[in-house]
């Protein structure tokens, strides 16, 4: 039976880029909606629910992108009110690509320092949509991250919203207007750059400065680049005796979870890939 992706996005015009990595995924056909409400969600995953029953149930599943993560959270929501008993498919939300992108970062990064409590992250630009969930995926493993944002109301508002979801998180907000990074990343062995495009957020002086710093990703590729000193296709470079990951560098393995992801939807009905789901993936798929 063939496979059909139903792909909803808040966005008037809905991803063509997640389009392509479905195709690449073999998905047979792809059911394209855009500037999709909450109010009429429900129609739309009935019309994948209905149309196969019982076994064939499972070659059909809904994808949910956009570029506002709230807004796709609110569809992923409504596409689980759809549901009722085992007459269901399997969702995957990635707005703005978040949970892969966020993923790869970290999978990247635990090549190279221990997850766990004797590790210390710090992650600039935190409370964008990649941001939170480099965050949420660190606390998950035990590390000590410091959340960074300019505004010290939105770090704390993300520190609450992720303690909230992983019991023990130990997390600690930052602004970095009222603390240099160069400080900020002292005694870190992890940097993780969220920041939006464009934005230098860590100089080449402070990040070599840094003694304790065994990581530094850079998740930006447009210039001014987020961390001074990273080119977007580093992979593993070592710089100034630390281990560099470039956007580029960090987009393979990205491209490869979403990949993967797509390819799990396939597999059963009942399945939510969201940030735990897709980070457990990418930890499997780089095993």
């Amino acid at each position: 039976m063939k496979k059909i992706l139903l792909c909803l996005d808040s966005d008037p015009q809905p991803s063509v880029f997640d389009s392509v990595v479905a195709i690449d995924a073999d998905v047979d056909y792809l059911l394209r909606h855009g500037d999709v409400k909450p109010a009429e969600v429900r129609d739309l995953v009935h019309g994948v629910m209905f149309t196969r029953g019982g076994a064939h149930l499972k070659n059909a599943a809904v994808f949910i992108g956009g570029t506002d993560v709230h807004a796709g959270e609110q569809l992923l929501a409504a596409a689980q009110k759809a549901f009722f008993g085992p007459v269901r498919v399997s969702l995957m939300l990635d707005c703005n690509g978040a949970n892969t992108t966020a993923a790869a970062a970290v999978v990247s990064a635990r090549r190279h320092v221990p997850m766990g409590p004797e590790t210390t992250a710090v992650v600039l630009g935190a409370t964008g949509s990649v941001g939170q969930r480099v965050v949420r995926m660190l606390a998950q493993e035990s590390v000590e991250v410091r959340v960074a944002s300019r505004r010290l109301p939105r770090a704390e508002g993300v520190c609450h919203r992720v303690s909230q979801a992983v019991s023990g998180a130990r997390l600690t907000p930052h602004s970095t207007d009222a603390t240099e990074v160069a400080e900020l990343i002292q005694g870190a062995q992890l940097v993780i750059a969220t920041g939006a495009a464009g934005v230098q957020l860590l100089d080449a002086n402070s990040r070599r400065a840094a003694a304790s710093l065994q990581v530094a990703i850079d998740l930006n590729a447009v210039p001014p680049l987020g961390v001074e000193g990273i080119e977007p296709g580093d992979k593993a470079a070592e710089r100034a005796g630390q281990i560099c990951y470039g956007a580029l560098g960090v987009g393979g393995l990205k491209m490869k979870i979403h990949k993967g992801a797509i390819n799990r939807l396939f597999q059963a009905n009942d399945l939510v890939l969201d940030a735990d789901e897709i980070y457990a993936l990418g930890k499997h798929l780089d095993a």
